[in-house]
């Protein structure tokens, strides 16, 4: 008998196989653990087992597990290997990758291939094309891989040669070959081959007209796209982008309509089109109808409301997107930083600052030099000397931040150390450094230093003067009244003299009353920008001061025959997240304009006390001089001062913004203002920052840069109120009462004034306002308070129980409802071994106690939370 053996292939069971898939699933869902305890329940792992979960480990970034999985693998077969290169390629380790490559025992073209994509994804195209040439035999994959790396390194005629050796060109290769020439601008070779091929994909027409598009040739790529047989999403975005990119929004807006499906992508690139030719209604429009919103929607809507001037949209469309919980990306935070520079909106910085902090951006060296901008135009240097302090890494332009935030403010020595710094360090300056000094010259008089650094720029620091520097220093000459010099520097300018260097000689003119050469400056800058204004203005000013009102009258004819309008001057201030406007005159009475009077009459007493006298030079208006002193008393900036004494608590600083130059009266008197009220206040005109102190014009060197970023008041500078102070506060609480006595006999204002609500910077970032987080806290200390008198009336019942039942008399074992059972005090029994229950309930009124001491804490340090 003979008996027969046959050698059987064993093959994966059903349950190898389901279980297999389960691996792979939770792989890709990111669920490590749960394939891994799929993989640990297999009683019978074959290869297939071993090399998913090896690639599960590898997707979720855990090389170093699927390492040590690989090495423990019973039997590995070439897939396996294949498989371990992928997955270090895929997590950027192609030291790891090519040891494994080297140690393979034997390579297959999928193991060589692999390796060639990992060099061309990281950019080592030469290292990938020496791998290529060292391989045993290709396929067309690996021709590929290796086209696309020499074309995505602009090698397009090396790229040219390999695509002509290739053995087979598939429609894929061509392609790729089509992508390239198209990108280096290469349209007509790019055509040339596409019309050869007689295969083409949808991704072929889509390369094609993408590169028409790119090349700014949109008619070519429309006709392209009219006889395209198939077309998909992205053919018609690539299309739709062409007409947005160049403006041509009418025939965007056509194809937008005509698309089966309009994705969030081409809603973008609409949203976009129109902001950039200034339709921001219709950019909203799209917006709204938007189904599904990206964060990419949320920052390009914002973008666009920041870069036209619509700030308060900005922040409002802002906090709803907070509240819609899309988190914010890095393009949109940036913007709303940006609209809180324009704003000052210092509260709404700080939080979005946090955010970036949250988001691990706060060490970018952009996102420092945006932060240190916006703490400089909100008035904060502390912060913004802070920022610059704490930023690991510091660039030319955060350097530039720093030195111009001083110039803002004045500080012309501190812009100059800093400039010093930035030389000794090996720092290479550039024309933004030297327009910050010189601007910090200029601002702080410093004349010599600043005609010593403009002479070295050139032969020293090798950067030549441009128009901005010119104007730097015509406006440095300028302030010392040095106007011949000026001129002649405008003169032997090497380029042409623009509307900033005219406008600031202008500027120096009106200050010296010169004018003859005022009116030489008047003209060309009447002729370089005959819409704008401000030449006007200037120049009325002049004849005003001359009391030439003839020539006054003629100027405004002018103005009116050519249709120039004056910018209107204001004044605004933020109180808790409303910005308040004001304007000059009664034009616009303010819902608290009883109140405001009233301050204004006040402080008018106290100023003539301190032996103010109104300066009417800066009337610019034929009337007399009491209309003049009327006038003089209502300046939208008083306005605003005299509402921030009203409202902003004592002891912080009255933060006033103004978008013209302030006038020299209202300099003056805000000055003896800070000082009968011993009130800081802190002035942003169009030009520079305005610090009042204690009745002194100061410039924050002893306060801001001597102390620590902690510190809100100088030890140095502490002194006890003086008595106009004094008067001044009790006059403020006496006017609140007068106010509320008045609001409760005629009932509330109903007076228009432009009062604007800025969304709460609290929102989305779980933080309630003052009101609500002093609510909390009051409510979780009443909650506690309660539980806690529960839980002693509970213990000692318990223990009055426990003691009546111990003792003899049968009728105490029955605990009476009554003042003596409920009394707070235990009888003085001795202790006895508490119930189970008993021990739970002392448990959970342990926890809820902690978690309640937990939480008013919590609230309280949000309370006088101020982030650094």
């Amino acid at each position: 008998m003979r008996i027969l053996f046959i050698h059987c292939r064993t093959y994966c069971s059903n349950v190898a196989i389901s279980a297999n898939c389960q691996i792979t699933r939770y792989g890709r869902l990111g669920q490590i653990d749960h394939a891994r305890e799929v993989f640990d329940r297999l009683q019978v792992k074959n290869t297939v087992s071993w090399n998913s979960i090896i690639t599960c480990y590898f997707q979720n970034n855990q090389p170093a597990e699927a390492r040590h999985l690989f090495d423990g693998m019973p039997e590995r077969t070439i897939v396996s290997w294949n498989g371990l290169i992928s997955g270090y390629v895929k997590n950027k380790m192609l030291k790891e990758a090519r040891s494994v490559f080297d140690q393979m025992p034997e390579r297959n073209v999928v193991s060589w291939t692999v390796m060639i994509r990992g060099y061309v994804e990281e950019g080592m195209v030469s290292e990938a094309e020496l791998l290529f040439w060292q391989m045993p035999e290709k396929n067309v994959v690996s021709w590929t891989v290796m086209l696309g790396g020499l074309i995505q390194d602009n090698q397009i005629d090396k790229a040219r040669r390999l695509f002509d050796s290739m053995p087979v060109k598939d429609v894929v290769a061509k392609t790729s070959m089509v992508g390239g020439y198209c990108h280096t601008g290469r349209l007509s070779e790019a055509r040339e081959l596409f019309d050869e091929m007689l295969e083409r994909n949808v991704v072929t027409w889509t390369t094609m007209i993408s590169g028409y598009v790119q090349n700014q040739r949109v008619d070519v790529a429309r006709k392209l796209f009219e006889v395209m047989p198939d077309k998909n999403e992205v053919s018609w975005t690539a299309m739709l982008m062409g007409y947005t990119q160049c403006g041509r929004m009418e025939e965007a807006l056509e194809l937008f309509n005509a698309m089966p499906y309009k994705s969030v992508v081409s809603c973008n690139m609409m949203i976009i089109g129109f902001a950039q030719n200034g339709d921001l209604i219709k950019a909203r429009k799209i917006f709204d109808q938007m189904r599904e919103k990206d964060s990419g929607t949320w920052s390009a809507m914002i973008k666009s409301y920041e870069r036209k001037g619509f700030e308060l949209e900005a922040l409002r469309l802002f906090s709803l997107m907070q509240k819609e919980g899309i988190r914010p990306n890095f393009p949109s935070l940036i913007s709303v930083l940006s609209v809180c520079s324009s704003l000052a909106s210092l509260d709404h910085g700080r939080q979005v600052h946090a955010q970036l902090v949250k988001g691990l951006f706060d060490t970018d060296v952009y996102v420092g030099s945006v932060l240190i901008t916006m703490y400089v135009k909100c008035g904060d240097l502390v912060k913004a000397k802070s920022v610059f302090d704490r930023s690991p890494t510091k660039d030319i332009v955060m350097w530039n931040s720093i030195i111009t935030g001083y110039a803002q403010h004045g500080l012309g020595e501190e812009a100059l150390e800093v400039f010093h710094k930035v030389c000794s360090l090996g720092i290479t300056t550039d024309d933004v450094t030297f327009v910050g000094v010189l601007s910090a010259c200029s601002y702080s008089g410093n004349i010599d230093k600043g005609l010593e650094i403009f002479e070295l720029m050139k032969s020293k620091y090798l950067v030549d003067p441009k128009t901005a520097h010119y104007a730097c220093m015509v406006d440095l000459l300028g302030r010392g009244g040095r106007l011949e010099e000026a001129m002649d520097l405008i003169n032997k300018m090497p380029m042409e003299a623009d509307a900033i260097i005219w406008g600031s000689l202008m500027g120096a003119c009106r200050t010296h009353m010169n004018l003859e050469m005022a009116e030489v400056a008047a003209k060309k800058l009447l002729h370089l920008e005959p819409t704008n204004s401000g030449p006007y203005i200037l120049l009325s000013n002049i004849y005003a001061s001359k009391g030439k009102w003839a020539d006054v009258a003629n100027l405004r004819k002018t103005m009116s025959s050519h249709n120039v309008k004056k910018l209107p001057g204001c004044s605004w201030i933020v109180i808790e997240n409303e910005v308040h406007m004001f304007k000059g005159g009664d034009s616009r009475p303010h819902p608290e304009q009883s109140l405001i009077m009233g301050m204004l009459e006040y402080l008018g007493g106290l100023l003539k006390e301190a032996g103010y006298s109104p300066d009417g030079s800066f009337v610019l208006h034929d009337v007399d001089e009491e209309e003049k002193v009327h006038s003089l008393g209502y300046h939208s900036e008083k306005l605003a001062v005299a509402y921030g004494l009203l409202k902003v608590p004592e002891g912080m600083p009255i933060r006033i913004m103004k978008n013209l130059r302030v006038c020299g009266d209202c300099h003056s008197a805000i000055k003896l203002i800070s000082q009968v009220t011993s009130r800081e206040i802190i002035l942003r005109d169009a030009n520079r920052f305005h610090h009042f102190k204690d009745g002194l014009y100061w410039l924050v060197k002893q306060y801001c840069f001597r102390l620590s970023h902690k510190d809100t008041k100088p030890q140095n500078l502490l002194k006890p109120k003086n008595l106009c102070g004094i008067r001044a506060e009790q006059k403020r609480k006496m006017l609140m009462l007068e106010e509320q006595k008045r609001k409760k006999q005629k009932g509330p204002s109903t007076e228009e004034f432009e009062m604007i609500r800025l969304p709460n910077p609290m929102i989305g970032y779980g933080i309630p306002s003052k009101s609500g987080q002093l609510a909390w806290m009051l409510f979780f200390l009443g909650m506690h308070l309660l539980h806690f008198m529960h839980y002693r009336k509970h213990q000692c019942f318990v223990e009055n129980y426990a003691a009546s039942s111990s003792s003899s008399d049968p009728s105490s074992s029955i605990p009476r409802r009554g003042p003596s059972n409920w009394s707070l005090k235990p009888t003085s029994q001795p202790k006895r071994e508490r119930t189970q229950e008993e021990k739970i309930f002392r448990r959970k009124a342990k926890y809820f106690l902690i978690t309640q001491m937990v939480a008013v804490l919590v609230f309280l340090s949000l309370r006088v939370f101020d982030y650094e």
